[in-house]
């Protein structure tokens, strides 16, 4: 049983319980009170007097933490002993976020991230769990050696959880049923090259692939963009000697991405396969997506806070820090994307943390010097800033509900990639992944701010209102007002539960 809305006033022991606007009011029946077997009255952290956010509703009321789990939900009021008290007065309490799409790029590309300063940024910015992909690694994570090898080598370092995306390139389909075993929420694929770590499929491969991941339950997520498309108009824009930023927009239409995705979808009709179409930057192409939703089929997508909140203008005034494939559109596109948000079409508002030196954007990668917009590093760093930019620009700009943000960013990509029960919402016995957001508090991104290796991003100099002053993991204060506050090697791995 959970949350039950009124239009009138409900009085309950002598207190109020408000609901998400006035003249609402939210009611806790008393079994939703839950309070584990044979535990003791002593708790290890209550958090009172917050709002406390689900995807019913926001109310007034108080969580009780126990062993890392949430252990109740209380009304306004009800406070027992607690080992640690805080007061969220005047605070949203929300779920922690989940990125379902981040490249911490360790092990092997480590000057451009690593775990350590990738999940601090992300503890810093309400992201309770990473999942982190399996390219720009070294090696690319394409095996059951290499997922344990990856593990060892990153858990002594990270600050929240995390989960590891398997790699899918033509020379592992024999290996996807043991990353699967080992505990991959998902396989990441290409329809294209991307990088030289890293092989992508053609559509006959993927057909294949999808098959196999379908027989043991698993989800196939996509990079979509039509690459026969985006290379002819890339050698088109040269040709015609189009190097400026207009010409790399013009590189990549929706069209692409639109194509691609198409196709992903009747691949997923047609072998049954749980599809992810990654980093959605067209309300058109979420369009598509959520016809083959409403059709029945397990389709799922992610946007990203940038496609919310920035545009092909940025790129035309500001260049190499606002390159991302799929590219930034139109400001009336960005309006039109929220919509999908606000409709439950999107499973995430991911990070696609994709960092690199400053050199990438502006001098040479791997040894080759950026001579035109087509050399230039195509990725945005926003792990630390993706949570408080979708808060400003939708919650506060845009007045959608938290519960509508909660659910986006946490419920569905819980559900999506396999974790939810220990992640993905403010329920007794889920872990305990909370952040707090002050709607109150004003912001603005700098570079002294951010915790990555390298302190650029196109967020820097974005200003807003409604910022995460505090992000718990598992019952711990992993961050506070900006600062990290526990130990590297907190954070754990989080393998997708497998029904008995």
């Amino acid at each position: 049983m959970g949350f039950f809305r009124f239009e009138a006033k409900i009085k309950i022991t002598g207190r109020y319980l408000k609901g998400e606007k006035p003249g609402d009011i939210c009611l806790f029946l008393p079994h939703h009170i839950a309070i584990a077997k044979g535990e003791t009255k002593m708790y290890d952290l209550l958090i009172k007097n917050g709002k406390v956010v689900t995807v019913e509703s926001v109310i007034e009321g108080n969580i009780a933490v126990k062993n890392g789990k949430i252990s109740a939900i209380l009304i306004k009021g009800e406070e027992p002993e607690a080992k640690k008290i805080i007061d969220a007065e005047g605070k949203y309490v929300f779920p922690g976020a989940i990125d379902t799409h981040a490249h911490l790029n360790d092990p092997g590309y480590t000057w451009r991230e690593d775990y350590e300063h990738g999940t601090a940024a992300a503890a810093v910015g309400g992201y309770t769990t990473v999942i982190d992909m399996p390219l720009q690694n070294e090696p690319a994570m394409t095996t059951a050696e290499i997922f344990d090898k990856k593990e060892s080598i990153v858990s002594p370092n990270a600050y929240v959880d995390y989960c590891f995306w398997g790699g899918l390139i033509p020379d592992n389909f024999d290996d996807l049923k043991a990353l699967d075993e080992k505990g991959c929420v998902a396989f990441k694929s290409f329809i294209g090259p991307v990088s030289p770590d890293y092989s992508s499929l053609n559509y006959g491969q993927a057909y294949e692939a999808m098959e196999i991941i379908h027989s043991f339950d698993g989800r196939a997520g996509f990079h979509c963009e039509d690459y026969s498309m985006i290379k002819w108009q890339e050698q088109r824009m040269k040709k015609e000697g189009r190097l400026d930023w207009q010409g790399f927009l013009d590189s990549r239409p929706v069209a692409a991405e639109m194509l691609a995705t198409v196709d992903m979808i009747e691949l997923a009709k047609a072998t049954g396969c749980k599809v992810h179409i990654c980093h959605v930057s067209s309300p058109d192409v979420a369009q598509k997506i959520k016809e083959a939703q409403q059709e029945g089929y397990d389709i799922t997508a992610e946007t990203c806070s940038h496609y919310l909140s920035m545009t092909d203008k940025d790129v035309l005034e500001n260049g190499p820090l606002f390159k991302c494939a799929p590219p930034l559109r139109s400001q009336e596109e960005v309006d039109r994307l929220w919509g999908y948000v606000e409709d439950g079409t999107f499973s995430g508002i991911a990070s696609d943390h994709s960092p690199c030196s400053y050199a990438e954007k502006y001098e040479e990668i791997l040894g080759q010097k950026i001579e035109n917009v087509f050399d230039v590093w195509g990725g945005i760093s926003g792990i630390q800033s993706g949570v408080q930019v979708s808060f400003y620009e939708g919650c506060i700009k845009r007045g959608i509900s938290p519960s509508t943000l909660a659910k986006v960013m946490a419920e569905n990509p819980a559900k999506t990639f396999g974790i939810y029960g220990k992640k993905g919402a403010l329920k007794p016995g889920f872990d305990a992944d909370i952040i707090l957001i002050d709607p109150e508090k004003e912001w603005e991104i700098t570079s002294d701010s951010l915790k990555y290796v390298n302190k650029i991003s196109a967020f820097v100099g974005m200003k807003g209102k409604g910022l995460p002053v505090c992000t718990i993991v598992r019952g711990e204060v992993v961050a506070q007002d900006g600062e990290i506050t526990d130990t590297k090697g907190y954070g754990k791995l989080v393998k997708k539960i497998k029904e008995k």
